[in-house]
């Protein structure tokens, strides 16, 4: 059995009963990082009396998954398995997709775990009123796949979710300024962490805002969507149209797969 557990983002306490008693049973640890799953396990163990595994421990990330999975692959199904990331959800921007998807083409059970995760938490607290975002984890460091990637995280209609690191959230701000400066923005600092902070206004005001600041800790950053004052047409929409065959039979071939002739036969009869 693979347990997939999400580990605290920032306070100790926001581990859950039932992660700590799956812990405690645990024959593999596979990990983003081995030293840093151990030390939340030694504090674990200190503060919430948990028992300390007798486990194995071996990294498990971009680099090593698939070998990994060779090297265990045979045992995955035979012990008491759980994957865990530094912080937050396993999985979401994170290597244990490899684990995942080897479970489902082996028919290995699997199961995985609710718990913290900084991209729904910073979009509960931005206040953005819209239920729908896109996550776009971290975006390239530099370079056209860089200008790219923004420029279409800014323009893609819905409101977008970032991670940045804090030597590059200075930069990330001033490209937004350039592209748009009043484009509203939502910035949570050290989520659950001792220094919490949440930010809110257009790209010029908390460019300002952040120059006035020494900038650290982890980011997450959430782009509102451009308004959008251009209504587009639905298929049933364009096909009730008063419009002369002709005109109208060239909007139809666009929303679908038939041609103009083809439409233009059809609204004739």
């Amino acid at each position: 059995m693979i347990t997939f557990i999400p580990t605290p983002i920032g306070n100790p306490q926001d581990i859950t009963i039932r992660a700590i008693k799956l812990f405690e049973k645990t024959e593999i640890f596979l990990c983003e990082d081995t030293r840093q799953t151990k030390r939340l396990l030694r504090l674990l163990e200190e503060r919430f009396d948990m028992s300390y595994p007798d486990a194995e421990f071996y990294s498990f990330n971009e680099h090593n998954g698939a070998e990994r999975l060779v090297q265990l692959g045979e045992t995955l199904g035979e012990k008491q398995v759980v994957y865990v990331s530094d912080a937050g959800m396993p999985v979401i921007s994170d290597p244990g997709q490899l684990l995942v998807e080897y479970a489902q083409e082996h028919e290995l059970k699997y199961d995985v775990l609710p718990g913290a995760s900084a991209v729904t938490t910073a979009y509960a607290a931005s206040g953005f009123e819209e239920g729908k975002f896109l996550f776009y984890a971290f975006l390239p460091h530099k370079g056209k796949e860089r200008s790219s990637a923004l420029a279409e995280a800014m323009d893609n209609g819905f409101n977008t979710v970032l991670y940045e690191s804090p030597h590059r959230l200075e930069k990330l701000l001033q490209e937004i300024v350039t592209l748009d400066e009043n484009r509203e923005l939502f910035l949570a600092k050290e989520i659950s962490k001792k220094y919490q902070r949440y930010y809110r206004g257009t790209a010029l005001e908390l460019n300002e805002t952040l120059k006035e600041l020494t900038i650290r800790g982890e980011w997450v950053v959430v782009i509102r969507a451009k308004a959008n004052r251009e209504k587009s047409l639905s298929f049933t929409e364009v096909l009730n149209l008063d419009l002369p065959p002709k005109p109208k039979a060239k909007l139809l071939s666009q929303l679908s797969d038939k041609s103009v002739k083809e439409w233009y036969a059809q609204l004739i009869l």
